[in-house]
């Protein structure tokens, strides 16, 4: 179908340009000034949006392309007298290809671009040449493209604040489009310099080989839909594993072997169920339940969706995150130390609750406080721990509260019984309330600190009944660890004196000790639904922020009506709300 599509369009061109756009050949002339003066004349008239020479439709101009002509006198740039030369050939190849890269290859008009080309190369051999104006207009198409390109590759489709306004920082990668392609031009290889440009992190690179994998996929089918039944153990019978197998085999959890259409969830498949369930978030233990059916039958166009959307914010990641490095990567509620290309650490963490999500961004560890005051923010107290004083002025006691005088901070603790507490409210309170250091403190035994404009840490946590949920959104943004003994003992074990016994000493002291890391460790906040572990394995995992959702409606432009209309009712951050 694709391919009687793509002949229609290809005659429907020729025909439309022959008749025209098309001149005599005999009437040619290989001078490209007249080419000039139209490029300028075209971009005089508008410089935002300019119309295809197929149908007239409007194509939106980067906002660099006519700075780019103007710096080389309006001169065509991908002409060789009335041809396209060989770099605008390559450049469209690399269009094309544009889908390798996670992106839309539409987004650079590469079927126009392409019948275009075609007509350039065709019409001569029947005798005509086209038209100045249209040859115009094909070289502004094809700068346009290549500089929207470079801009996408390298940065991205959409910016993270624009997307993510309040919650996500990055800083994006500096690129002179402009100069970039100036200098593939002279060199005689713009593409080549374009594909040089591209993301090098590693999220980015083994993610862009993933999508490669399941397009294959995609084009061999993809997999069935698993009716729903029982829950299945091993040695269990039911009429559904062979598809359960077929699946697995699929994705590459389970090799082809015998017996694949037998009944009987036996021990190979349920070891490749095991990774299976590993590789999306799920409890590993090799049972055909539920949640497993869910992810089984997530169809493999979604899951290329997925990855999809993955490379556009690893374009938004830095090319280094340090050789040695934090990771916690919110949608897998999971923290990582990175050393080389090694995975010294590993524990699981709690996030933020979808009403205050865990924003994304970079910083560096930079000290620790061992038995931390927990002092509660405004908000908090407002709408938390005002009234639950008024109502038992007890409750400060025996949750551990002090008032701490504003005027003599931090040294003098006011006395609650000696206050009117009519007369109070959250504007006028007389100090600041804090949680004293000890086991019953929201922030634990420990706490670890990374400037962000964010006010979000890592620390330890008294609840450490909630590691044992699958799905931990707990928190009001702060990131709550498993073992946070271990993070310290890691960052201070080649200062003198700090073994695991004066580690614990601390974290149990009834008054803080700050601890200053002298090389700054890196920390990376992320937020990965589809990703590359370690041993090359495609992780998957749930969206629970609905991040993917917001993404993906800013990529498909739709109306920004729409658009808030979902934001209002998944993003919820307050930003004044730092209860860990």
């Amino acid at each position: 179908m694709r391919s009687l599509v793509w002949k229609i369009s290809v005659r429907v061109g020729m025909i439309f340009l022959v008749w025209l756009f098309a001149l005599p050949a005999a009437a040619a002339q290989v001078d490209l000034s007249p080419v000039a003066s139209e490029l300028r004349q075209l971009l005089e008239q508008n410089t935002s949006t300019f119309e295809s020479a197929l149908d007239g439709t409007p194509v939106p101009l980067h906002p660099r392309v006519e700075e780019f002509y103007r710096m080389r006198h309006y001169f065509p740039a991908w002409l060789e007298g009335r041809q396209l030369n060989g770099q605008a050939r390559r450049l469209l190849s690399l269009l094309r290809a544009a889908s390798n890269e996670g992106l839309d290859p539409e987004d650079y008009q590469v079927s126009t671009l392409t019948v275009l080309g075609a007509l350039n190369q065709v019409l001569p051999s029947y005798g005509y040449l086209w038209d100045l104006r249209c040859l115009a207009r094909l070289d502004i198409l094809l700068t346009n493209a290549c500089l929207k390109y470079a801009d996408h590759l390298v940065r991205g489709r959409a910016t993270p604040s624009s997307v993510y306004p309040g919650e996500w920082h990055a800083v994006l990668k500096s690129l002179d489009v402009v100069e970039l392609l100036r200098d593939g031009l002279r060199q005689g290889k713009p593409a080549g310099l374009l594909m040089e440009a591209a993301p090098k992190n590693p999220h980015y690179i083994q993610l862009r080989k993933s999508l490669d994998l399941y397009r294959k996929m995609a084009q061999a089918g993809g997999w069935p839909q698993i009716p729903e039944g029982k829950t299945v153990k091993r040695g269990e019978n039911d009429w559904r594993i062979p598809w359960v197998r077929r699946h697995l085999v699929q994705v590459g959890d389970l090799p082809v072997g015998e017996n694949q259409d037998s009944p009987v969830l036996e021990e190979e498949t349920a070891l490749a169920l095991q990774r299976f369930q590993g590789r999306h978030g799920l409890k590993a233990d090799g049972v055909f339940g539920p949640d497993t059916l869910a992810e089984l039958n997530v169809s493999v166009e979604e899951r290329i969706r997925q990855i999809e959307l993955n490379l556009e914010r690893a374009r938004w990641l830095p090319d280094e995150f340090g050789d040695r490095h934090l990771l916690v990567n919110i949608a897998d509620f999971r923290l990582f130390v990175i050393e080389g290309d090694r995975q010294v650490l590993e524990m699981a963490v709690v996030v933020g609750m979808t009403k205050r999500r865990t924003p994304v961004f970079s910083s560096r560890l930079s000290y620790l406080v061992f038995a931390p005051y927990w002092n509660v923010p405004l908000s908090i107290l407002r709408r938390e721990k005002l009234p639950r004083i008024k109502a038992d002025i007890e409750y400060l006691a025996a949750y551990h509260y002090q008032i701490v005088s504003w005027k003599d901070f931090p040294t003098r603790v006011i006395d609650p019984s000696t206050l009117d507490w009519e007369l109070i409210n959250a504007d006028n309170f007389p100090g600041m309330l804090r949680q004293k250091p000890g086991p019953w403190n929201s922030l634990g035994r420990v706490k670890f600190m990374l400037p962000n404009s964010f006010d979000v840490y890592l620390h330890d946590t008294p609840e450490q009944n909630l590691f044992k949920r699958e799905e931990r959104v707990f928190s009001s943004g702060c990131i709550r660890l498993e073992r946070p003994a271990e993070l310290a003992a890691y960052l201070l074990r080649e200062q003198r004196g700090w073994n695991e016994e004066r580690i614990l000493k601390a974290m149990a002291a009834e008054r803080p000790q700050r601890v200053d890391i002298p090389d700054r460790l890196p920390v990376h906040i992320l937020y990965q639904t589809a990703w590359v572990d370690s041993r090359g394995d495609v992780q998957f995992r749930k969206d629970i922020y609905k991040r993917d959702q917001e993404l993906l409606l800013v990529l498909n432009k739709m109306p920004s009506q729409t658009r808030a209309l979902l934001a209002s009712e998944v993003r919820h951050i307050d930003n004044e709300n730092h209860l860990p």
